[in-house]
Parts: structure tokens; C-alpha cells; sequence
């Protein structure tokens, strides 16, 4: 299995580094031809709004709606707001693929980053039961979702932090700045077909 990191900008580097760890070979997608030999896709973190500006230079709009209808995607933070059908608050290139709306910067600026320990049983494994500790910097948040995703996590106010449409993955969190490999995981079953 190959797994493509949409290498514009943001912490492609983090995503890349676990998917060595554990064994799947990850390739970094900046231009069409990079996504043509990739079984799945992950969108990292960082500017939503320059993701996307880069991804519309580049050429990849297309290609990326094309891969992600059929294709795994998952997208942390910025790349779930990419996904996302639609975002709150500010007009940005959007692929607009996965049925959930989102809210940019949800939590507030960079001072207001924080972190947490989740219960997600989606990822547990029996042998590691643990909360997920999530990381959320200039988070958005998911406020809506489609009655085909599946919501994985929320916060204990019940606001939607991580979310699955078929395929499509979705989290306002960085799983790929803990060291905790689990979503990861998740993500390589999901593209093996296997959850």
C-alpha cells in the first residue's frame, strides 16, 4: 500500500514520519501526476485558505475531487475543512466532497490552542484502550454532518471533533503530533478495505 501526503503546505512531514513507523510507504503529492500510483490520501494541517489557493496554482482541484470519489481521504484540521462541503465564515477553494459543514477556527486564535484526552472506540485496540490525547490548534469544529457520516468523536460538550463518511475522514485534531499511531492505523484498514 501507498499513501499519498498532500505536501502544499502544513505538517505533511509528521504525517509522512508515522506512516514510515509503521510500515506503509507514504509518497508526498504536489502535483496530478504525484497522486497516479497512491491507494489513499491524507490532507495535513496547516492554512486551509493557502491549501487551497496552492492546490487551484497547481492544478489539483480536479484531480483531487476525482481521487476522493473514490478513493480513502482523511483530513486533519485544515485538510477536514478542504473536505468539508461547506465552511462557515470564510470563502475559501473547497473540495466539498465529504457531507459535513465546518467552522474555521472554532475554538479562537493560536493562543487559544489546547489539548485533551478523547474516548474514541473507533480507534481503541485491545491493546491499547486509552483515550486518544487530541491536539486542537486554530481547530475548526464540526457543526453539521449528513446522515451518512458516522460522528467518532465529540467533545464532552457533544460539539463533533472527528467524523467518517464512507471513505472520507475527517478530524479537527492532529492524531500525527502525539506519537499516538492509532488514527493512522485506522486509516490504513480503512484503505485496505478492512473497517
Amino acid at each position: 500500500m501507498t499513501i499519498g501526503v498532500l505536501a502544499l503546505q502544513g505538517d505533511f512531514a509528521e504525517h509522512i514520519q508515522i506512516l514510515a513507523h509503521v510500515g506503509v510507504r507514504a509518497v508526498e503529492v504536489r502535483l496530478p501526476r504525484d497522486m497516479a500510483n497512491i491507494d489513499a490520501l491524507i490532507i495535513p494541517g496547516g492554512e486551509s485558505t493557502t491549501i487551497g489557493k496552492l492546490s487551484v496554482a497547481f492544478g489539483l482541484m480536479a484531480p483531487l475531487c476525482q481521487f476522493a470519489s473514490e478513493k480513502p481521504v482523511w483530513g486533519t484540521c485544515a485538510g477536514a475543512i478542504f473536505l468539508a462541503k461547506e465552511s462557515t465564515g470564510h470563502d475559501q477553494p473547497m473540495l466539498q466532497v465529504m457531507d459535513i459543514v465546518v467552522q474555521r477556527n472554532a475554538f479562537g486564535r493560536q493562543v487559544d490552542s489546547f489539548e485533551t484526552d478523547l474516548d474514541i472506540p473507533a480507534v481503541k485496540t485491545p491493546e491499547n484502550q486509552h483515550p486518544v490525547h487530541a491536539v486542537f490548534i486554530r481547530a475548526p469544529l464540526i457543526e453539521r454532518v449528513g446522515k451518512d457520516v458516522e460522528v467518532l468523536a465529540s467533545l464532552p460538550d457533544g460539539r463533533i471533533v472527528a467524523a467518517r463518511q464512507g471513505h472520507l475522514l475527517a478530524t479537527s485534531f492532529h492524531p500525527e503530533l502525539t506519537g499516538d499511531d492509532r488514527f493512522h492505523r485506522y486509516f490504513i484498514r480503512m484503505a485496505a478495505g478492512l473497517t
